[in-house]
């Protein structure tokens, strides 16, 4: 078996970025448990914020995360795998745990200048904010429901630090700093 690193964290906080820096570092594969969300969400018609409140009386967090964590497992037979997605830690306890935060205001503001930076880009999808102010309103919203939700669902703080083997706060740093940083841990870990 290869190793399996499951990376957490909240919107805005560079998990996306370091997954994807990691691939290459220690030559794995990588599931994104959010584009598979986005494409449930498309594949039912239903913009994210819809597909949030379907799932919320459906069992579609649990069925993704169940087959998520399988695939994990299937392709840690043959590589390093990286799996990116909120309650995968839990589904995956033999991983190594990384969460990523990053100040709320902070946040706000990475989302807000991506979305401002490209026409195709998936976020505008995902927000109706018209000003910083209000995406950090919206994150701060966001972060809430999904704790809710996770607890609902699994009851489980996704939040909760303890879960976790290594904890970053983006806030303050580069990505290229996120990322050497976890690559570290990880290859400490090793």
């Amino acid at each position: 078996m290869k190793t399996i690193i499951t990376i957490s964290g909240t919107p805005g906080s560079g998990k996306s970025t370091i997954a994807k820096a990691l691939l290459k570092k220690i030559e794995a594969q990588r599931i994104y448990t959010g584009g598979l969300w986005r494409d449930l969400a498309k594949e039912k018609n239903m913009t994210l914020k819809e597909f949030h409140e379907y799932a919320a009386n459906h069992s579609v967090d649990r069925d993704l995360d169940e087959k998520v964590a399988a695939q994990a497992r299937q392709i840690s037979k043959k590589s390093n795998v990286v799996v990116e997605g909120r309650t995968q830690f839990y589904f995956l306890p033999e991983s190594i745990k990384i969460f990523v935060k990053a100040d709320i205001k902070e946040t706000a503001k990475r989302i807000w200048q991506e979305m401002q930076s490209s026409e195709e880009n998936i976020r505008k999808a995902e927000s109706h904010a018209k000003s910083l102010k209000e995406m950090e309103e919206e994150q701060k919203r966001r972060r809430q429901a999904d704790i809710e939700r996770y607890k609902k669902v699994y009851n489980v703080d996704y939040t909760d630090e303890s879960h976790y083997d290594f904890i970053l706060d983006t806030t303050h740093i580069s990505p290229q700093e996120a990322t050497k940083k976890v690559a570290d841990f990880i290859e400490n870990r090793l």
